[in-house]
């Protein structure tokens, strides 16, 4: 009788192989586009000193940090995100570094917040990041970056809604509502959980009615890119020099993704507001046309002052981050195949006549041709070997007669055999079948 009862914490998973196999193929997909951009990989401690992470990405956030005393007693935390560590690594690095740096980071981050779909408490980011450089063009890069890592992950057709924080934050001094900004902020950036009348509400509390219908005003979306840019900055101080340059730094960005003919995915969305206090300049938040309600798979901005809490040199950044648990619950909500159920393409039967060396030998061989494959380590009888191959999802078993030379190759899928004279054949037919059951 066991006395551990064996159980996870709330929020934390174990993944089954199919699961992560298919987060690996994604992550993989991932990689080979952030290097397409001429991003490249780092990593950093998954703890920090708590003084490193905590006031960085605004009050409620700071309340889901995992936060505790180490055997040295001292105050450290683990990481809830990768921007606020890489903030830190580039002040530690920066004169070893290359600037413009790009960077991407896969990894576990770690936040105490209520659970529900797609959304846990020990989850994945995949982040790409263009620090020492505050233009366009690396904003416009980011943008990029995340609609070909969508095409790539095929989730069908998505949106990235974009907005400029500044632009916000010179609309609410106009109205004199900047004393609210932080609240006001972050009631916008609720707008899609609570609804417009709680929304109104919520604002009606923090200003007076009139200012309120203002902003309600002001982060409702037109028709088109120009004429939403345009009621916005209509809606500033027209002589607001910080106002006039988060309009042209926004027709800046789409001159670039126009260049591209990705301008198709971008949607000019004032109520974009990210909750994280560090934005300065651009926002971005990905949703899925089939289904808005998973909520934003890829979201990020420029942080232009971030980098400025642990050194003095000037480091402007911009980047976004791909949730890829929620992004693997939306593709299986949606039906969309990640990623190959198995890592074996071929099993080799080990039947009591073989030799288990020769079999061995067959499978390097066999890896040797490019074919992923494994022994069944015990002559048991076939149906049990039948059994493994078919719930590890693997396609072909392969029976080897080594005095006559031949094969027999089991198609597991259609229980079919098909008899193969030599091991070129054998090769060419494996190909053949794995091909046409892709």
């Amino acid at each position: 009788m066991p006395s551990i009862q064996p159980r996870v914490l709330k929020g934390f998973r174990d993944f089954l192989p199919d699961v992560e196999m298919a987060r690996a193929t994604l992550i993989r997909k991932l990689e080979q586009v952030f290097s397409l951009f001429g991003f490249v990989p780092i990593d950093t401690p998954v703890l920090e000193y708590a003084d490193i992470l905590l006031g960085k990405g605004g009050g409620e956030t700071d309340k889901q940090v995992y936060r505790f005393r180490d055997h040295g007693n001292r105050d450290v935390a683990m990481r809830y995100d990768l921007t606020v560590p890489f903030a830190r690594f580039m002040a530690e690095h920066a004169e070893e570094l290359y600037l413009p740096f790009r960077r991407y980071h896969i990894a576990k981050v770690w936040r105490g917040e209520n659970t529900q779909r797609g959304r846990y408490r020990e989850f994945m980011q995949c982040d790409f990041d263009i620090v020492g450089t505050d233009t366009a063009s690396a904003d416009a890069d980011i943008l990029l970056t995340a609609a070909r890592a969508m095409e790539a992950l095929d989730v069908g057709d998505f949106f990235l809604r974009i907005n400029h924080r500044a632009l916000f934050n010179r609309f609410l001094v106009h109205i004199g509502a900047q004393d609210k900004a932080l609240e006001i902020l972050r009631t916008v950036d609720k707008l899609e959980k609570i609804g417009l009348q709680a929304t109104e509400q919520k604002l009606s509390s923090l200003v007076d009615p009139q200012r309120a219908n203002d902003i309600l005003s002001f982060i409702q979306t037109e028709e088109s890119f120009e004429k939403t840019l345009d009621k916005m900055f209509r809606l500033c101080d027209h002589n607001d020099d910080e106002a006039q340059a988060a309009r042209s730094r926004l027709l800046d960005i789409m001159e670039c993704v126009t260049a591209t003919s990705d301008e198709r995915h971008i949607v000019l969305d004032p109520s974009i507001m990210r909750g994280l206090d560090y934005y300065t300049g651009m926002v971005v938040e990905t949703s899925l046309a089939a289904l808005p309600e998973i909520g934003s798979v890829c979201s990020g901005g420029r942080y232009d002052d971030l980098a400025s809490l642990y050194t003095e040199k000037k480091l402007p950044g911009v980047g976004a981050s791909i949730g890829l648990d929620r992004l693997m619950a939306a593709l299986e909500a949606l039906g969309i195949q990640t990623g190959p159920t198995t890592s074996t393409q071929i099993l080799l039967i080990n039947q009591p006549e073989s030799s288990t060396a020769r079999l061995h030998a067959l499978a390097a061989s066999l890896r040797d041709a490019g074919f992923a494959c494994e022994v069944f380590p015990e002559p048991k009888k076939v149906l049990i070997q039948y059994t493994y191959a078919e719930r590890k999802h693997i396609p072909l078993a392969i029976f080897a007669n080594f005095s006559l030379g031949s094969f027999t190759m089991r198609i597991l899928s259609q229980r079919e055999n098909v008899e193969i004279s030599d091991f070129s054949r054998l090769c060419e037919i494996a190909r053949e079948v794995l091909h046409a059951s892709r």
